[in-house]
């Protein structure tokens, strides 16, 4: 059946083979389904499990700390951003602490074990750890074996499409294989304690290919994203039992592998001009982080009937609606002007504190003059032209403060609450017209 007569979806119907003989087998958790007994919860031990020491700090940020025993990690990303890489690295350093099973089912092992030896050492010669064992199989019941012979600490699959149980008749990747492979490997790290970290390919939409049940079986998703083009990289948390949710790391691609970025801010300032038209300062926040990113405008006269918008790293709406604003409540004559937005470094902003610098970038390129170079800008645009506060500010203005920024134009707040921190001068504003006035240099 090509469409769907439900919701109307072309091709989205999934061959599933069902087998009424065999539909009991491997769904019963093994190690798991031992006679249950109902406790009482007084009686049982509240103690955090402790967690393995993961040296790669912006990995065990976006984590909650470190690997949980036991657990059961699914990391998703475009291809070639690195997934494969990361957890390679991830390998080689928790190979100190106990046996690690890297099992590939994409890559043969010279393969791994040339990237390897990029990772460790381009000089040509590294060391590896002894307890890091590679294999490559895609029958599952044979990695079970493999993972019964080697007893390790820490199992890698790469990827969870390519896997598959033999005694399924549809082929792997399929939704049936998908499905029934993460779940033979939640009852493997549930029963043995093994943490296990799964690949997982995604569709051309972003999301992880595959069923929408694989991202509840697991403990944790994270997704790898950039812009292929930048060497920057976030690891997003989006599913965490463990841990906050929303956390993010931040990596730049590099010859020697995945380089953590202990201060990401400075690093997307770096390359800024100052005092350059077109060009304004937002923090966001990604998870607990603030993080302070260049938000850059250019505005030009149309050539065509239809002025262009363009946004890249922002949501088109958001631009949609702020370019709106300026023209009807600021006054700035958007109507024959082409208007461009970028978030330099690759990254993607979709909160709306960032409303108030994309609308002071837009302004200062229509008129030609600069915003303050040592001023940030936070807070959102609503329709009538306020402006809105918005969450976790003070740890904002203490990220702009620490990089050297001496104000910050942010909403006026109405409701007592926490104190201003100190070494940043706060300028609040009622309107995107008086954060115009006050950001803009004057001619």
């Amino acid at each position: 059946m090509g469409r769907c007569p439900q919701c109307g979806a072309w091709n989205s119907y999934a061959e599933e083979v069902v087998q009424p003989a065999k539909k009991d087998r491997g769904r019963v958790p093994r190690g798991l389904s031992g006679r249950s007994t109902p406790r009482r919860l007084h009686e049982i031990s509240g103690d955090s499990e402790e967690r393995l020491l993961l040296p790669i700090g912006e990995f065990a940020r976006v984590l909650g700390g470190g690997v949980v025993p036991g657990s059961i990690v699914l990391i998703g990303g475009d291809p070639g951003i690195g997934k494969s890489t990361l957890l390679l690295q991830t390998a080689l350093e928790m190979a100190s602490q106990g046996t690690v099973l890297y099992v590939s089912g994409e890559e043969s092992e010279r393969q791994i074990k040339m990237r390897a030896v990029r990772l460790r050492s381009p000089q040509g010669s590294p060391e590896f750890p002894q307890d890091l064992f590679l294999v490559t199989e895609t029958n599952l019941n044979t990695i079970l074996e493999h993972v019964t012979g080697t007893r390790p600490r820490l199992l890698v699959i790469d990827s969870i499409q390519t896997t598959y149980l033999p005694e399924l008749e549809s082929s792997a990747g399929s939704v049936t294989q998908v499905r029934e492979s993460a779940s033979r490997l939640r009852e493997l790290a549930k029963s043995s304690g093994i943490a296990v970290f799964i690949i997982g390919h995604v569709t051309k939409e972003g999301a992880i290919a595959g069923p929408r049940v694989l991202e509840h079986i697991v403990d944790t998703v994270l997704y790898l994203e950039g812009d292929r083009f930048q060497s920057y990289r976030l690891l997003r948390s989006v599913k965490n039992r463990f841990g906050a949710t929303s956390e993010v790391g931040v990596f730049e691609m590099r010859e020697q592998g995945m380089i953590e970025v202990s201060n990401p801010s400075e690093a997307f300032l770096a390359e800024r001009m100052v005092n350059a038209p077109g060009s304004a300062i937002a923090v966001t926040m990604e998870g607990t982080r603030p993080l302070l990113v260049e938000i850059q405008g250019l505005t030009s006269r149309t050539t065509f009937g239809n002025p262009r918008r363009t946004p890249n790293g922002i949501d088109f709406n958001r631009l949609l609606l702020t370019t709106a604003v300026l023209a009807r409540r600021v006054g700035v004559r958007l109507a024959e002007q082409d208007v461009f937005v970028n978030v330099v470094g690759g990254l993607r902003v979709s909160e709306p504190a960032a409303d108030l610098a994309v609308a002071a970038a837009i302004a200062s390129s229509v008129r030609d003059v600069p915003v303050r170079a040592d001023t940030v800008l936070i807070g959102e645009v609503g329709l009538s032209g306020e402006l809105r506060t918005v969450g976790q500010m003070s740890a904002r203005l203490r990220e702009a403060a620490s990089l050297g920024f001496k104000t910050a134009i942010v909403p006026r707040r109405y409701r007592k609450g926490e104190p201003w921190p100190p070494g940043i001068e706060i300028v609040e504003a009622r309107s995107l017209r008086q954060a115009l006035e006050r950001a803009l240099v004057e001619p």
